[in-house]
């Protein structure tokens, strides 16, 4: 029998992408913010208290650093304590959580990356903080999970997938529609292709307790990245120089580097590469290279 897995976030991309791939292994059930409401902590919890499932992939968030900024409350509450809650519940059936967390808990770190899961977190933003205040309560008080600390992902869209913004589909847009993009110079972060993280997400929720990390190799500036990216789509020189533009004012004040060590994660047999690899994989799979 398959092991039941409760999915929320299920309409997210990352959410979508795991169960169309793993629908033969996994049995899953899909919890959207339509169907329960993650700002009410305590019905979070009546509800998992109720469910029947072996494993909870909790995907549910938002992301929106903005919306985070503007209303730190609210979003703590979805953020925050709506997924302690889904941990207690789990650790008093004793259930396995599989919590996903982001590179953005490493965004106010002075030194450079990439971090490995051992380094403790330093965030300068609401979103980051309400990640890593789930992350450390996990790791205190949990025995039976796993947190997966993703880099940016990307991908394109696929049929019942619907994709998150990525550094891929942003310079595809840019070069489809001739329209100039603005991308980071002062930030080094891994991108990573999603699809890694479905292949391997068999290995990482049955893997043992514990941080890992998804994250592909890098070494660019996202705007260097960017530069890779519309030059692997055929753009000439002149092209990458009229509609992939530097980004200068973001970050000035502090370069940034929150790049991820995925060594562990791919020590299990996730498929983690290097992120001009990624891109020509994707760029296979969908034909476009």
């Amino acid at each position: 029998m398959k092991p039941k897995v409760i999915v929320t976030g299920a309409n997210g991309y990352i959410a979508s992408l795991v169960r169309l791939y793993n629908a033969g292994s996994f049995d899953f059930t899909c919890v959207s913010h339509s169907q329960l409401d993650f700002s009410k902590p305590k019905d979070v919890a009546s509800y998992f208290e109720k469910a029947d499932f072996d494993l909870v992939f909790h995907t549910a968030a938002n992301a929106t650093t903005a919306d985070c900024a503007r209303d730190p409350e609210g979003t703590h509450r979805i953020n925050t304590e709506s997924a302690i809650e889904i941990a207690r519940v789990c650790d008093a059936r004793n259930k396995r959580m599989v919590f996903l967390s982001t590179e953005q808990l490493f965004n106010g770190k002075a030194q450079p990356g990439p971090f490995t899961e051992v380094e403790e977190p330093q965030s300068v933003t609401d979103y980051g903080r309400q990640k890593a205040e789930v992350d450390s309560w996990m790791r205190a008080n949990l025995s039976n999970y796993v947190i997966l600390r993703l880099s940016w992902q990307f991908g394109l869209p696929m049929p019942h997938v619907r994709v998150s913004p990525g550094i891929l589909g942003r310079v595809l847009t840019a070069v489809r529609t001739a329209m100039p993009t603005k991308f980071t110079v002062n930030e080094k972060r891994c991108m990573t292709y999603a699809q890694h993280l479905a292949d391997g997400f068999g290995k990482l929720a049955e893997a043992p307790s514990g941080v890992y990390n998804v994250a592909s190799e890098n070494d660019l500036t996202t705007y260097d990245a960017a530069r890779f990216v519309a030059k692997r789509l055929g753009c000439s020189d002149t092209q990458v120089e009229e509609l992939i533009l530097p980004d200068r004012e973001r970050y000035a004040d502090r370069f940034r580097d929150f790049r991820l060590d995925g060594s562990k994660a791919r020590a299990l047999g996730v498929p983690l590469t290097s992120f001009e690899e990624d891109v020509d994989t994707c760029l296979r799979d969908f034909g476009l290279l």
